[in-house]
C-alpha cells in the first residue's frame, strides 16, 4: 500500500464544509457562464462527503446507531493507548464517542439520550479531539477554519506524534483497514472531491488489530459499569463541553477495562481517575494541549471573517511545548 499524504491530512480533519464552499462557487460560476469545476470527475466531486465513523464502518447511512458527536472520522484508541495518553498527562487530547441505540430495548437512558449499551452498560470509544484550526489542505490557496486533530500541525499538515509510542495504531493502519473491509478510503474521497492522486497503491497486507465484534469489548469498545455516573457527562459530550472531571471519569473506565470482558478493575479505575485529575505521572508531556485547544477555540470565535495563517500554530502550540514536525522536504 502506498499513499501520498503531502498537503492532504484529509483523514485528520473534517473537511465537509469545503464542499459546501465549492458548491456555492460552482453555482456562482454557472450563473456567470464560467466553468468552476475541477478534479478528475466533477460528477463524483459533487457527491456529498460521506463520514465513516470509526474508519471501518463504511457509509454511515447504512448504520442505525448514530454517534452523538459530529466527528466524520473518529479514531478509536485501544485500552493500552488510553493508558499511555493518561500517564503522559494528555487526557485533554481525548474525547468519548457515545451512540444512540438502535431501539429502546437495546439502550439505556442517560441525559435524554437512549444510548447503545451492552448488558445495560453504555458503550463508548475514546478518541482524539478536533479543535478548529486554520488549514489549507488539498492545494487550496487560503486557509479555512476546520475541525482538525489536536496533534495536526496546521502549517505542515503533519502529525506531531507520528512515529512516537503515542501514535495510534488505527492511524498507522489507515487506510489498510478500510481496504481490507472493502470500504471507501478518505484518500479516495479526497481524490473525488479535489482531484489529484492520494491512494497510489491499493494492495495491502492482511491487517491485524481490527478488533471487530466481541473482541473489541474492553479493548477498544468500552462499557461503563455505572450509567448513573454518566449523568451530565453525556449531555456535555454531545455539545462538546466536557470538563476535566468528565474526561477523567471516561478515561479511568477505559484504562481499567479488561479486553474481551465487561470486567473493570477497581484499582486501575481509582488510580486512573486520580492520575487524570492530577495531569499525568509527572512527565507533563501534555501540558500544552489544554491551553492550545482553548486558544484555538478563542481565536476562531473572535477572528470573524479573518482566517490567520497556519503558521500561527507556532504561537498556539509549538511555543507551549508541542512537538515540532519535520516538514516534507526532510522526508524526500
Amino acid at each position: 500500500m502506498e499513499v501520498n499524504c503531502e498537503g492532504c491530512a484529509g483523514c485528520c480533519m473534517d473537511w465537509r464544509s469545503l464542499l459546501e464552499d465549492d458548491r456555492a462557487t460552482a453555482a456562482r460560476d454557472a450563473a456567470s457562464g464560467t466553468d468552476g469545476s475541477r478534479g478528475r470527475d466533477s460528477r463524483r466531486r459533487r457527491r456529498p462527503h460521506e463520514p465513516f465513523g470509526d474508519r471501518g464502518g463504511g457509509d454511515e447511512r447504512r448504520v442505525s446507531r448514530e454517534p452523538l458527536d459530529a466527528d466524520s472520522n473518529f479514531v478509536p484508541l485501544t485500552r493500552d493507548e488510553v493508558r499511555t495518553f493518561l500517564d503522559a498527562g494528555m487526557i485533554d487530547a481525548l474525547t468519548p464517542r457515545f451512540w444512540d441505540a438502535r431501539d429502546e430495548s437495546e439502550g439505556i437512558d442517560v441525559d435524554g439520550h437512549t444510548l447503545a449499551a451492552v448488558a445495560g452498560r453504555p458503550v463508548f470509544f475514546v478518541g482524539l479531539r478536533k479543535p478548529p484550526k486554520p488549514v489549507a489542505p488539498f492545494g487550496r490557496d487560503s486557509p479555512t477554519w476546520l475541525p482538525a486533530c489536536v496533534f495536526l500541525d496546521p502549517a505542515t499538515l503533519q502529525c506531531r506524534i507520528h512515529g512516537s509510542d503515542r501514535y495510534p495504531a488505527e492511524c498507522g493502519a489507515y487506510p489498510e483497514h478500510n481496504l481490507a473491509l472493502e470500504q471507501e478510503t478518505e484518500c479516495e474521497r479526497v481524490e473525488s472531491a479535489f482531484g489529484g492522486d492520494r491512494l497510489l497503491e491499493a494492495d495491502h497486507d492482511d491487517p491485524g488489530g481490527l478488533l471487530l465484534g466481541s473482541q473489541a469489548i474492553g479493548a477498544k469498545l468500552f462499557c461503563h459499569p455505572r450509567p448513573a455516573d454518566l449523568e451530565g457527562i453525556v449531555a456535555r459530550a454531545a455539545t462538546g463541553t466536557l470538563t476535566r472531571a468528565d474526561r477523567a471519569e471516561i478515561v479511568a473506565v477505559a484504562a481499567a477495562s479488561s479486553p474481551g470482558t465487561l470486567a473493570i478493575s477497581d484499582d486501575h479505575y481509582e488510580r486512573g481517575y486520580e492520575t487524570a485529575l492530577e495531569g499525568g505521572d509527572g512527565t507533563d508531556d501534555g501540558s500544552w494541549i489544554g491551553p492550545a485547544i482553548r486558544d484555538w477555540h478563542r481565536r476562531s470565535r473572535t477572528a470573524g471573517e479573518t482566517v490567520p495563517s497556519p503558521t500561527v500554530a507556532d504561537a498556539v502550540e509549538t511555543e507551549r511545548g508541542a512537538p515540532e514536525t519535520p516538514g516534507w522536504d526532510a522526508l524526500d
